[in-house]
Parts: structure tokens; C-alpha cells; sequence
């Protein structure tokens, strides 16, 4: 059997063994070989070989030939793919990273993309339960993060004022209670702060996001029963059932979103970005309706990742200040009791 064939037939008992339906399975099978045979005509690669450019090239093929919602969802697959050759080792990193998220940076302006309200998405945060998925779903929906960076971080990246916080927070942040530093230095397969990183913080700079009644009170409770550490670092989310005790990762995100949004009927198998509601839809909701609220694109784009130091210092010398007075006063609220701290 030759490495091509062996790397996609081990994905394939892969996902079937974790739950897919032979349907779905004959559908990863139907796009991987399509992938296949395009690599091997157009640039005589296979699949193992194949890098960002090569994924690029065959997403815009589909482009010439499909909706931009099957587009999506081939992309998905090949994401998926190379997400699992990743974890076993079978390729230094995942090429649709970028290719998804130039895919959906796009999408951010389509007039087709779901449209949630906010008391929709008040409803559907009303049926998370478990404090992981509750303050994994709430931070990612307050604060507009990427899943890659909601994994990368660290205890000593949050600082709550709370008698429960017992950890001291990283410098950046230690006189800014209530807050979330985020990274611009983390790497995929790089060594940063003492753990090797299995994703990207794709920021153009650090970036100090304020956190609320509300976030604070879903990260307590996740805090008070949040498992001891395995890891070489600390980090803020840990697995409870599988990876016990180590850093969660971006697939790990993606299943909790997933779960919850395909029993609450905005998530369908095939569904592509226009319709389903993923961790990156998410990013797009914080968008959406925190650039509504305040008006203020410098301060989206500066919580977003999207701003450079030099842009930042032309708005203000008291920005840190400016950004946790418009956030505070404008950020959404998506329980039924988000003053009440545990």
C-alpha cells in the first residue's frame, strides 16, 4: 500500500471509529481522492507532500465548479485531514489553516451567512451545561478569539479579581484585573513559554482583552472543578474525559461547538460556512455586533488581532483605558443572571 493510500485509509477508520456514518466517511473518501488525483496531475505531489499553496490551487478549482457552501465544505474535510496527519505525525503542519482562514475572513461580509440574534444565541447558550464547554463557548462568544488561540492559553494568561484566582498572572496583565492576555508569538510545532505549541496565535500583536461579570463567572466555574495539570505548562483549558488533565486542542473546540449547534439544529453535516455555526462563527458574531453597538472599528480590530502596534499608537497614548471602557460599556450579554459572580 502505498503512503498516500495508507494515510487516507487510516483517516478514514479514524473518524468512522469516532462516530461518522458511512455516508459521511463516503463523502471524506469521494473529496480526499478528487484531492489526490488533482495533486498528482497538477503538480505531481500526493496528499503528504502537498503544502498551502497546493490546498489553495484545488480550492480555487472547486471554486470554478461549485457553490461557495460545497466549497467550504470540501475545505472542511481537507482541514479535518490534515488536522489528523498532524497528530500522528505524518505531516510538520495543517496547509488549510490558512486557506480556511482567508476562506472565512471573506465570508465575514456575506449577506448569506446565518444571521443570529441576540436572544437566539442567549437561548442556545442557555443549553450548554458542562463548565468546559460553558466557558469555552462563552469566551470564544465574548471575546472574538480564534480556536487555536483559546487552546494556546495559559493560566497565567487570565487575571480574575477574585479571592478563587490563586495563580499569578503574567506581567502584561498584572495590573489589569480581569483580564485575558493573548499571545502573538505562539507558533504551530514552535516551542513557546515552555510547551510546544499545536496551533498558531495569527495576531499581529499582544492583545489585552477585558473580561466581564459574565465571562468571569463561567471561568470560575469552570475553574472550581478544572483538573490538575499534565502539561508542561499550565493551561487555562484542560481535557475532562479525553486528554485528561493536558491542553485542549483545536479539534477538541471544534467538537464541543459542533455538539451543542447540531442538537440545537445550526450545524449540519454538508452544510458549509453560510449556514453552519462554528467556533469561527462565533468571531464573526463578536464582530458583527460589537462593531454595531460602539461604532468603533479601531477597537474591534484591535480585540480581533487585526492591528498593528505602529496603527494602535496613532489613536491614543491611553488606548489600554479606551478599549476596557468601550468593551465594558458595549459587550453583550448571553445569560439570564450575568452579574452573578460564583
Amino acid at each position: 500500500m502505498s503512503e498516500r493510500a495508507e494515510s487516507i485509509d487510516y483517516f478514514l477508520a479514524d473518524i468512522e471509529q469516532h462516530g461518522r456514518n458511512k455516508r459521511t466517511v463516503s463523502a471524506y473518501q469521494r473529496v480526499l481522492s478528487r484531492f489526490e488525483g488533482f495533486l498528482s496531475d497538477r503538480f505531481g505531489k500526493t496528499p503528504t507532500e502537498a503544502g498551502y499553496r497546493d490546498c489553495m490551487a484545488f480550492t480555487h478549482e472547486l471554486r470554478s465548479q461549485y457553490a461557495e457552501s460545497t466549497v467550504a465544505s470540501y475545505a472542511s474535510y481537507l482541514n479535518r485531514f490534515y488536522g489528523y496527519l498532524v497528530r500522528v505525525g505524518r505531516h510538520d503542519e495543517n496547509p488549510m489553516e490558512l486557506v480556511l482562514e482567508e476562506m472565512n475572513e471573506s465570508i465575514e461580509s456575506n449577506p448569506s451567512r446565518r444571521d443570529i440574534q441576540l436572544t437566539d444565541m442567549r437561548d442556545f447558550v442557555a443549553t450548554v451545561r458542562h463548565p468546559l464547554h460553558r466557558a469555552v463557548i462563552l469566551t470564544l462568544l465574548k471575546t472574538g478569539i480564534r480556536s487555536g488561540e483559546l487552546c494556546n492559553l495559559d493560566l497565567i494568561d487570565l487575571n480574575l479579581d477574585h479571592e478563587a484566582a490563586y495563580w499569578h498572572p503574567r506581567a502584561q496583565i498584572d495590573a489589569g484585573p480581569n483580564s485575558i492576555y493573548i499571545s502573538p508569538d505562539h507558533s504551530y510545532g514552535k516551542e513557546s513559554e515552555g510547551a510546544v505549541r499545536t496551533a498558531s496565535n495569527k495576531r499581529k500583536r499582544e492583545t489585552i482583552i477585558p473580561v466581564d461579570s459574565e465571562l468571569e463567572n463561567a471561568l470560575l466555574r469552570w475553574l472550581a472543578i478544572r483538573p490538575d495539570s499534565v502539561s508542561e505548562t499550565d493551561p487555562l483549558f484542560a481535557g475532562t474525559v479525553d486528554r485528561w488533565g493536558e491542553r485542549i486542542t483545536i479539534d477538541m473546540v471544534h467538537h464541543i461547538v459542533e455538539q451543542y449547534a447540531t442538537e440545537y439544529g445550526w450545524y449540519r453535516t454538508g452544510g458549509g460556512a453560510a449556514e453552519n455555526v462554528t467556533p469561527h462563527y462565533f468571531r464573526h458574531f463578536f464582530t458583527t455586533h460589537l462593531r454595531d453597538r460602539t461604532g468603533d472599528r479601531g477597537v474591534v480590530k484591535y480585540l480581533r488581532g487585526d492591528v498593528a502596534s505602529d496603527i494602535i499608537d496613532t489613536y491614543t497614548h491611553n488606548w489600554g483605558d479606551r478599549v476596557r471602557e468601550t468593551y465594558l460599556d458595549n459587550i453583550y450579554s448571553l445569560t439570564s443572571n450575568p452579574g452573578q459572580i460564583f
